[in-house]
C-alpha cells in the first residue's frame, strides 16, 4: 500500500504545506512536492515540472497510484487522482467526493465562462487559524485510514 501525500505545490499555502510535512514525517509517510520551476522548492522530494499550462496537474496525475493521499486547490486534478483510486484533499481540509464532483467541476467552468466574458467571481478569503486546524484534522484523518476510507467510485464522464 502507498504512504505517500503528493503535494500540487504551485498553489498551497505555506501553512498547508507545513502540517503535510510535519505530519508526514511524524508519522513515517512520503511527502513529495510538485511545482512548476518557477516556485522551485529546495527539498529531497521536489518534482519540477516546465512551466507550461497545467504542466504540475498532469505530471502529479501521471504519478498518483491507489491509496495515495493528493492535496490539491484544482478541482480538475482531484478529479483524476480519484480515477486512480488515489484521495484528494483540498487545502482546507475539503475530501473531494466521487459523487459530487461532476458538479463542482460544472460549477468550475461555469465561473470560467463567466470570467472570460469579463465577469467577476469571489476571490479566497485570507487563510485563518481555523483552515489549518481543519486541513490537519482531515489529513491525519486519511493518514491514519492508510489513505482509503472506501474505494473511489469511477467519475462519469
Amino acid at each position: 500500500m502507498s504512504r505517500r501525500v503528493l503535494i500540487d505545490a504551485d498553489a498551497c499555502p505555506r501553512q498547508a504545506l507545513r502540517i503535510a510535512e510535519e505530519l508526514c514525517a511524524g508519522k513515517g509517510w512520503r511527502c513529495i512536492t510538485y511545482a512548476t520551476i518557477d516556485h522551485y522548492q529546495d527539498r529531497a522530494d521536489h518534482i519540477v515540472v516546465d512551466p507550461g499550462p497545467e504542466a504540475v496537474d498532469l505530471r502529479l496525475a501521471n504519478d498518483a497510484t491507489a491509496g495515495d493521499i493528493v492535496i490539491t486547490q484544482d478541482i480538475g486534478l482531484a478529479a483524476l487522482v480519484m480515477g486512480k483510486k488515489a484521495r484528494a484533499l483540498s487545502v482546507l481540509g475539503h475530501l473531494y467526493d466521487p459523487d459530487t464532483i461532476p458538479f463542482q467541476l460544472e460549477v468550475r467552468h461555469e465561473r470560467a465562462r463567466h470570467r472570460r466574458a469579463g465577469g467577476k467571481t469571489p476571490g479566497i478569503p485570507p487563510r485563518t487559524a481555523e483552515d489549518d486546524r481543519q486541513f490537519a484534522l482531515a489529513l491525519r484523518q486519511l493518514m491514519e485510514e492508510g489513505g482509503n476510507r472506501e474505494p473511489c467510485k469511477t467519475i462519469p464522464t
